[in-house]
């Protein structure tokens, strides 16, 4: 059985806090490496971020950090935000939250841990960037077909996101996790 944990303490507003920050900054960072033949996808590393705040402190900690992270980044590179993308980029921190529900607290870091937070931010990529991509077709958002929908958006953006958040979000739980008994013992 899986112990309930508090949704929204203090020490999840501060993650919110600092989550939204830390994926703002890099995003502004990283959107000037623009995949050639999409429009406006990024290659980003970054996206590990929310989804290291969801797996960690839960899936509202992780929809907030990737939301209003993404409509600041979008804001500062771009001059503008783009509603869909930014519940994407929510959807990209939430999904790895769900961990929550599906391992205990303390099987975070070991390995069957670390392959759960993989797996679920290779689906949070599949979600929320086909979440983004077609609702930019269903809209009309500059996107006229579903071909275009596919390879000019949700292809690169999910497998890119796929990738980085497969190999870096666990890497960043595994950090976190050291981190914080090296601090216990210390203690």
């Amino acid at each position: 059985m899986v112990e309930k944990r508090e949704f929204l303490s203090v020490t999840s507003i501060v993650a919110m806090g600092i989550g939204t920050a830390l994926y703002a900054a890099f995003n502004v960072f990283f959107n000037i490496f623009q995949l050639p033949g999409t429009q406006l996808v990024a290659l980003r590393p970054s996206v590990a971020i929310p989804m290291f705040f969801g797996f960690v402190f839960g899936p509202i900690v992780g929809f907030v950090a990737g939301f209003l992270g993404n409509i600041i980044s979008d804001a500062i590179s771009w001059g503008g935000f783009w509603w869909n993308w930014d519940v994407g980029n929510g959807l990209l921190g939430l999904i790895p939250g769900l961990a929550i529900f599906l391992i205990k607290k303390e099987a975070t870091s070991k390995s069957k841990g670390l392959i759960l937070c993989s797996i679920l931010s290779i689906i949070a990529s599949i979600i929320g960037m086909g979440f983004a991509a077609y609702t930019d077709y269903i809209f009309g958002y500059g996107i006229s077909t579903i071909e275009e929908a596919t390879y000019a958006l949700f292809l690169p953006a999910a497998i890119t996101d796929a990738v980085n958040g497969a190999i870096i979000t666990p890497i960043l739980v595994a950090a976190y996790s050291a981190a914080v008994k090296g601090r216990a013992r210390r203690a």
